[in-house]
């Protein structure tokens, strides 16, 4: 219903903004990802929305990116998540980190976000795999790999899914030891000693 709103912030909350359009104060639902970056009461906001219609009650959900606000319907499209889990999801992630773990069967990873278990997280994966892709030159830059790339385990050489396995014994995600995997610079050609080493670096300058 409204592709998005724009004005002045009028007030912020945890999990809630008003923006003031033109002397009308409209309620938009936000994330703490989102709250640490729309600004400060009385700057120009302009945030892309979702809108709801439940019982009566029209909810908007706002998202500073229309990434974001793409990613958030491709996640309430998928059977038992709601709004609030799809927002809360966003809350953990960004959306380019929510591709990666679709992509690398990261259940542990989606399943840190309040509101999404295991059998939800493996829902999200088995629903949206097909329609999220790591081809976009945008996606594919960040990970250090050429747009033909799709990061998954049948993919990878065994030096590299030695380096994975190290990497999540060591307890880091599965989606995020692929992302550190991939950003080493000839990562296709390195012992797994050697690309285990590099990877930790990356992960190691969060």
């Amino acid at each position: 219903m409204f592709a998005f709103v724009e004005g002045i912030l009028d007030l912020l909350d945890t999990d809630i903004c008003v923006v003031d359009i033109g002397g009308f104060g409209v309620n938009v639902n936000i994330s703490p990802r989102c709250l640490a970056s729309i600004g400060s009461l009385g700057d120009h906001v302009k945030l892309y929305t979702y809108t709801q219609i439940a019982e009566g009650v029209l909810q908007l959900y706002g998202f500073p990116e229309r990434d974001d606000l793409d990613m958030f319907r491709k996640l309430v499209g998928v059977s038992g998540v709601g709004p609030k889990s799809a927002l809360a999801l966003l809350s953990e992630m960004d959306a380019d980190s929510i591709r990666y773990a679709i992509i690398s069967d990261d259940i542990k990873a989606l399943s840190k976000a309040k509101g999404i278990s295991a059998k939800t997280a493996g829902k999200i994966i088995i629903e949206l795999k097909s329609k999220v892709d790591l081809s976009d030159e945008k996606i594919a830059g960040k990970i250090g790999a050429g747009p033909s790339v799709n990061v998954s385990d049948t993919d990878l050489g065994r030096e590299e899914s030695d380096a994975l396995a190290a990497l999540v014994s060591l307890g880091y995600s599965k989606s995020e030891s692929t992302k550190a995997i991939m950003s080493v610079e000839d990562h296709d050609k390195l012992d797994s000693g050697s690309l285990l080493s590099f990877a930790l670096k990356i992960l190691y300058g969060k």
